[in-house]
């Protein structure tokens, strides 16, 4: 039995190693919340996975700051847990804010990990000890600029890169690349930067030979995309679509998509995306997890997630060196030369916050007695 005794909350600015661009914008600095619950001298850690702004989701920092200190403090005060999935019915009065409710649950699981000696991919039920890796290349300046960065990402040895596209920037692309790289596993992300009037122009992507086209069209839109879906050959993947195991069954029942991107903050947290997990492997689908330039906490829990049976295509969890030259956590994970990442295998999320570097980082702290 878990009975959290303090909830802290740090905002921390890591600025990235090179900037990230889609068509939502350009990031340099990486703002991002982080929550610890602490027990009998223990703390588990916690990454939620919203940006500065309201772009990718309407969820914040600022908004998860607040949602987590005014609603879900009260509602956790006292309370105590034989397991982290009680903490998502304990919170499902609350309408909406996922990532906000995925990071006090990481938090939990990283905690009851660590009280039980057992590591996140052991409570998971994960069953890979690496997982393939792939890496997401934001828009470049240039063509030339986007060679160079997708060739020294294939001499690392990523097993799939994915590039990120929008209108003006995208077949002229792909031709350049797949020109260059005939026979590299390849992927486009649009981050729903087209309509489903586009779908003649979006039909001229079938002959790259990609892996899949991923969330083409607006989030909202799911019978845009099954319609979409039967006019291309390449796979539809879903992602800012999915926000929850019913829009899952929803996507998979319209025949909206055939593979699913799997970010457990988008979607509410960890006991949501085992329900996930679960419905695409009742149907046959594939699943791999998406990245939000997550630190080393986020990305420790990404690769536990990721170990699970049903993850068969190479994730955007990559080396730490892709975004930051110093991360809050230790250690540090790093591209093997088969092309994985290791899965950490200590108690919980097996890394640990160094203490230095989140006060070196930190922007806003605040803390309260449970």
């Amino acid at each position: 039995m878990i009975r959290p005794e303090r909830l802290s909350l740090h905002v921390v600015e890591l600025p990235l190693v090179h900037p990230f661009r889609t068509s939502f914008g350009e990031e340099r600095v990486r703002r991002a919340l982080l929550v610890a619950l602490e027990a009998e001298g223990i703390t588990g850690w916690g990454e939620c996975v919203a940006g500065s702004g309201p772009w990718y989701s309407y969820e914040t920092v600022d908004t998860a700051w607040w949602v987590i200190r005014e609603v879900f403090v009260p509602i956790i005060k006292g309370q105590r847990f034989s397991h982290p999935r009680e903490l998502p019915r304990l919170l499902a009065r609350v309408r909406g804010h996922p990532m906000a409710k995925a990071a006090l649950e990481a938090a939990l699981w990283d905690l009851y990990g660590r009280l039980e000696g057992r590591s996140l991919r052991e409570l998971l039920g994960g069953v890979r000890d690496e997982v393939p890796a792939g890496v997401s290349i934001g828009i470049q300046p240039d063509l030339s600029t986007l060679l160079s960065r997708v060739q020294e990402f294939v001499e690392q040895g990523y097993q799939r890169i994915k590039l990120k596209v929008k209108p003006g920037w995208d077949v002229e692309v792909l031709h350049a690349v797949r020109e260059r790289f005939p026979d590299l596993p390849l992927s486009v992300d649009a981050n729903s930067a087209y309509t489903l009037d586009d779908a003649h122009h979006l039909r001229e992507f079938d002959r790259f030979e990609l892996m899949m086209i991923e969330q083409p069209l607006w989030y909202e839109d799911l019978v845009g995309h099954a319609r979409l879906a039967g006019e291309l050959s390449t796979p539809i993947c879903l992602d800012e679509s999915i926000s929850s195991p019913h829009r899952a069954w929803e996507a998979l029942e319209l025949a909206a998509c055939r593979i699913i991107n799997v970010k457990q903050g988008r979607v509410g947290g960890l006991t949501a995306a085992l329900e996930i997990h679960g419905l695409a492997q009742e149907r046959g689908v594939p699943l791999w997890c998406g990245g939000m330039l997550e630190t080393g906490i986020g990305r420790a829990l990404n690769a536990a997630l990721a170990s699970l049976p049903g993850f068969t295509l190479p994730h955007d969890i990559s080396a730490t060196t892709r975004y930051y030259r110093e991360d809050i956590a230790e250690p540090r994970f790093e591209l093997t030369a088969r092309g994985t990442i290791r899965v950490p295998h200590g108690p919980g999320l097996g890394v640990e916050v160094v203490p230095e570097r989140l006060l070196r980082w930190e922007r806003a702290a605040w803390a309260t007695e449970l």
